[in-house]
């Protein structure tokens, strides 16, 4: 049991910017979140029900981008083989990240880290959410044009711009202390 209480604390790096409780810019981080898993649900919805993809499978939109319909059995770069198994895995640890990245955004100190959480956070819970409603995540922004040859969805890419956030943040204020920072 220690290891698990060990296991789900709040990483070092992160501690300087969260606080013990919920923060006003912590709920405003909160909705952030809510708004990325709305846009990514509703985008999906349009792609599924209202641009009817699975039958067309692709619309070309520009000579370098189209809407193009994929259902990722898998996950990122199919780096796991696809299979029930799989889709079970990578739901539990979506919503666990989900939920472990919501309370950290709700505690947010700091603008920048609150925001990348829940963009993460709203991601993973849009992806997590498709696995269980639909058996795998719907994919369909395709840049193949510019020679990107992988498809993604809005969850993806509020993922990827909350890490490259995160990222910029801890490598520009050296993980110090919140404080010192403002």
């Amino acid at each position: 049991m220690a290891e698990l209480s060990k296991f789900l604390e709040t990483p070092d790096v992160l501690k300087p910017y969260l606080k013990a409780r919920a923060t006003r810019l912590g709920l405003m981080c909160l909705i952030a979140a809510a708004l990325v898993l709305v846009v990514d649900q509703a985008s999906k919805a349009w792609v599924l029900y209202g641009l009817r993809l699975p039958l067309y499978g692709q619309v070309k939109i520009l000579p370098f981008f189209s809407i193009t319909m994929v259902r990722n059995l898998s996950m990122s770069f199919g780096l796991l083989p696809a299979g029930d198994w799989t889709r079970w895995l990578l739901t539990l640890f979506q919503g666990l990240a989900g939920a472990a990245l919501i309370l950290a955004a709700a505690r947010a100190r700091h603008a920048l880290v609150g925001i990348a959480l829940a963009m993460i956070a709203g991601g993973a819970i849009g992806n997590g959410l498709d696995r269980i409603r639909f058996g795998s995540v719907v994919d369909f922004l395709d840049f193949s044009g510019l020679w990107f040859p992988w498809v993604f969805n809005v969850a993806d890419s509020a993922i990827c711009i909350g890490v490259a956030l995160l990222a910029w943040h801890l490598i520009r204020y050296d993980a110090g202390p919140a404080e010192a920072q403002s």
